[in-house]
Formats: C-alpha cells, structure tokens, sequence
C-alpha cells in the first residue's frame, strides 16, 4: 500500500492483542464454573469446550479483519450494509426464539445471531458514510446517517432486542462526534433519552402507550429499580445476580469454589449476567481488574482512533471504542443492579458464538486502523490527533471552495 509515495509499514498493536486474550482467558475460567449447571449433556464442560472453539474461529476472523487493508472497505460497505439488514430480515421471518425472542438462525448445531454481527457491520458501513459526508453542521445533515443506523435499529428492537438497539445508539453517537458533529447538536441525544424515560413514566403513570413495545418487555427492563417489587419473576435475576456479586467478597470464593451459580439461582449467569459469576468467583479485587482490563482496552481504542492517518480510520476505531465502552457499562452496571436489564453481553467473557466472532472483528479493525497508521519518516499532523476539530476545517474549507 502506498500513500504519498510512500510505503506504509504494517505494525501489530501488542498491547491491544494481549488485552483481548487475557480476557478471552479468563472468561474460559470463569466459565468453566459458571456454566456447569446449565450444561445440555452429561459434560459440565460443554460451554467451555464450545467458548474455545469460538475463540480459535474468531482468532481467524481478526487475523482477516487485520490484514484486509481498511481502504478496501469502502468499495464493499454497500454489500456489508444490505448483506447484515438482509441477515436481519430473514430472522424476523424465519428466525428460532427463546426467551420471548427471535433473534437467532439455526445453522446446523449452532446459532447465529445476526444483530451481534451487524453492529460491525454498521461500524464500517457508517464510517463510510460518514466519511463522505461534507459537513455535519446543518441539521438536514443528519438526516442520512440517521436514516442509515434507523434501519436495521428498527428491525432488531422489533425482535426484540433492546439491548442491541441501545448499542448501535451508542455507536452512533460517537461515531457523529468523532466526525465532527457540533456540540449543540449532540444534545439532541440526551433530550432524546429523556423524552423516552419521560414517556416511559407516562406509560406507567397515566397508561400512555409504547406502540413499539409491551408492558412485560418494559417491566423487565425497569426491573432493577426495585426488584423487590417481583422477587420471583421480572426481579429475581438482578437480586440473585447481586447476591452473587456481595457473596464474592473481597477477593472471591475461587474459580472452583463459588456456590450459587453451582445450585443454578442465576439462570444467565454463564451469558448476560457473566459479570455476576465474576463477582463471585474472583471478588471485588478480581472483579476490578476485569474492568480495569476493559477501561485499558477502550483507551488503547480511543488512542488508536486518535493516531488514524485518515478520518477513515478514525472512524473506525471511534465506532469499535463506543461499542465496546457500551457494552461494558450494560453489562457490568446491569449484573450489579444500576442499569436496566436488556441483555447485554460482556465481551469476550460472555458465552456466544456471535458475540465472539464481532468482537473479534472489532478487535481486528482496531489492529488494522493502528497498524496502518503511520507512513515512514511521517509524524500525524494536528489533523489527525483532534479529528473533530479537522473535520469541522476540512468541511469549512471545501464549502469556501478552498484546498483542505
């Protein structure tokens, strides 16, 4: 690849490869207790086994999302876009359901859940549509990349799937500001988020309908208010999952000595409420060092979207670092009853196939955007270290007719 004449050199992030397996490391531990109870077969270790067989396939998914060069994505963006609302329709039409849910496609022995895979899919696809877009300053400029995320959003909360939804808002979100969306605008999403606790209060207060939702799927993500409300049905997981975090303790009861989850109180204990299995098995410390893991990795993917050598790139990185940064704040926040449930996986540390394979792909993207990031004798210039400053001045530049 040459960019001005002059050859980029690959070079592999270390630090973020280390980070991803030492969680993907421990989550094997941690399940290997976790899951036990809940295990189809006389195997206590089937979701184990399984969780590495992911882990080796989304080995092989990273090393292809690394090595592509990035600038290839462009080209294919439109059939990544189509190929992921396509996946989804198909799950609405024809998907398998459990729990309340149709969100997954049987392939087989396995599952494929196609909303995990397209919030990589709307990472690329949003970057590049982003990246052509001139300016973000008027308000009609909004309208296409909103129109684009709105489309498969609507089709995964009809599954439905909150959760999901809440993490392509989140994408989203910093995806718009990294490329160059005004501040004043920005709080057209947190009016946004009021508005909707408002009318959920309204909805409770006074009957005014959710068309898009049920008064069960609204009180089972309201439930962490006050569990106690319905100890043994919308309340039960966040009271058990607390009880397992305070049984933990300072430094854990030890990847084989946690209780709970071996007389199976908490039913997701080895998926959404991993967390929860952490807390008890390793403790407070155990349960921080996890999260410290995590915060090292979203700051290395910050740091990364900072050092792109285009907007590009930095787009990328931008949308891998809020979706990661989101998932972690669910996830945890919901395992310790401060964060509505909405199902939530912990990356690399929960059981799921699909899940692995898209952090996988982030996590390669991430490699790909650092990798690529410097030319030769080239050092970034104030451009790239304030992305939104330069695409505010790229913009300005071009509507004046002038050379960015």
């Amino acid at each position: 690849m040459t960019v001005g004449n002059r050859r980029t050199r690959f070079q592999l992030d270390y630090v973020t490869v280390v980070l991803m397996y030492l969680l993907a490391g421990a989550s094997v531990l941690v399940l290997a207790n976790a899951s036990r109870p809940w295990a189809p077969t006389a195997d206590p270790t089937y979701f184990v086994k399984r969780q590495m067989i992911w882990l080796l396939l989304g080995t092989v998914v990273l090393v292809v999302a690394a090595w592509v060069d990035y600038e290839k994505f462009k080209k294919i963006s439109p059939y990544i876009y189509w190929a992921a609302v396509g996946l989804l329709g198909i799950v609405l039409v024809h998907g398998s359901s459990a729990l309340g849910a149709q969100r997954w496609i049987q392939l087989g022995p396995f599952q494929l859940q196609p909303s995990e895979i397209a919030k990589v899919a709307i990472v690329i696809t949003l970057a590049t549509h982003l990246d052509k877009k001139k300016s973000l300053r008027r308000w009609r400029d909004m309208v296409s990349p909103l129109v684009h995320v709105g489309i498969p959003m609507l089709m995964i909360l009809k599954q439905p799937d909150l959760g999901t939804t809440l993490v392509f808002a989140a994408i989203t979100i910093g995806m718009l500001y990294m490329a160059g969306l005004p501040p004043l605008k920005m709080l057209v999403f947190p009016l946004g988020l009021g508005l909707i606790i408002f009318w959920i209060y309204l909805h409770y207060r006074y009957g005014v309908k959710i068309p898009i939702m049920h008064t069960y799927q609204l009180n089972r993500i309201t439930a962490f208010i006050n569990p106690n409300k319905d100890p043994l049905g919308n309340g039960y997981n966040v009271i058990q999952s607390r009880i397992d975090i305070g049984t933990g303790g300072l430094t854990g009861a030890g990847l084989a000595g946690a209780h709970a989850n071996l007389f199976s109180f908490l039913p997701e204990s080895y998926t959404d409420f991993i967390y929860a299995a952490i807390g008890e098995q390793l403790g407070f410390v155990g349960s921080m060092a996890i999260l410290f893991t995590y915060l090292v990795l979203i700051a290395r993917a910050v740091y990364i979207s900072i050092q792109a050598k285009d907007r590009f790139g930095t787009l990328l990185a931008a949308g891998v670092a809020s979706m990661f940064a989101f998932h972690v704040i669910e996830s945890a926040g919901m395992a310790a009853g401060i964060m509505p449930v909405a199902g939530v996986p912990l990356p690399f540390m929960s059981y799921g196939g699909s899940a692995v394979l898209a952090d996988s792909a982030a996590i390669g993207i991430l490699l790909n955007v650092y990798g690529r990031r410097k030319v030769q004798g080239y050092k970034p210039s104030v451009a790239q270290t304030a992305p939104v400053v330069y695409s505010n001045q790229f913009a300005e530049q071009d509507i004046l007719g002038g050379q960015p």
